[in-house]
């Protein structure tokens, strides 16, 4: 019998996607233990939402698997709650005939209490909108929505799709500070350079599916792979 301690944390082994004829994942590993904040970067097209819908139940891989605490994990949408796993979306999925406060409770169901939705919603500097309806707030604040319903399910995990887009600076240093302080795993898909390479501990490089880089900031800023790839492109 052995004694090794169980891996913790989200890992992912080998992962291999095919659309048709278009291979969207090829190959792809990665770890993300416990209370780090792991960066997901590449090109558009590159396979970095598709890794995250993996994860999250939505696409199943062709070949590969995935381990939670070294055990084989594959959960479904409705069931992410219950592993400790909160996703925010690219845009905004809210139900605008709902309240802020009821989407958030929304998204925490199964885990939350309303002071939870409420202690959320004052992390993210949106609890004085608490009674408005989503849909007459400023995009900015509409994020902040968004992951005030992620956070108030106490996610061990927490997954964030391009959570910077369409915020200004002040909002994504906001941000920043937010996921510095989370005090939880952050899974990041991110194109705002400046925010993955401050916060993140870690960062894997997608191009067109395929992993060509994993590494720290400082080893991802002078990798020339990614440079061709990603950060010279982007220049």
């Amino acid at each position: 019998m052995s004694t090794e301690p169980a891996e913790q944390g989200l890992s992912l082994h080998h992962i291999t996607v095919r659309f048709g004829g278009l291979l969207a994942l090829d190959d792809v590993s990665l770890r993300v233990p416990p209370g780090r904040t792991v960066g997901i970067i590449g090109p558009n097209g590159a396979g970095k939402t598709t890794l995250f819908n993996v994860i999250c139940g939505f696409v199943t891989p062709q070949s590969g698997a995935m381990t939670l605490d070294g055990k084989p994990f594959r959960a479904r949408p409705h069931q992410l709650n219950r592993h400790g796993i909160a996703r925010t979306l690219q845009g905004v999925g809210q139900f605008d005939g709902m309240t802020v406060l009821e989407n958030v409770l929304v998204g925490a169901r199964t885990k939350s209490s309303e002071r939870d939705a409420w202690t959320a919603l004052e992390r993210c500097g949106v609890a004085d909108q608490a009674h408005a309806l989503p849909k007459t707030l400023p995009y900015a604040k509409r994020k902040r929505v968004e992951l005030a319903r992620a956070l108030a399910a106490k996610p061990r995990i927490l997954m964030l799709d391009e959570p910077a887009g369409g915020l200004d600076a002040d909002e994504i240093r906001w941000l920043a500070d937010l996921i510095q302080q989370a005090g939880t795993t952050v899974l990041l898909v991110e194109h705002h350079m400046e925010l993955v390479m401050s916060v993140c501990d870690e960062i894997l490089v997608l191009d067109f599916g395929k992993p060509i880089a994993l590494g720290t900031p400082g080893e991802i800023r002078t990798d020339d792979k990614v440079a061709e790839a990603y950060l010279g492109a982007a220049a």
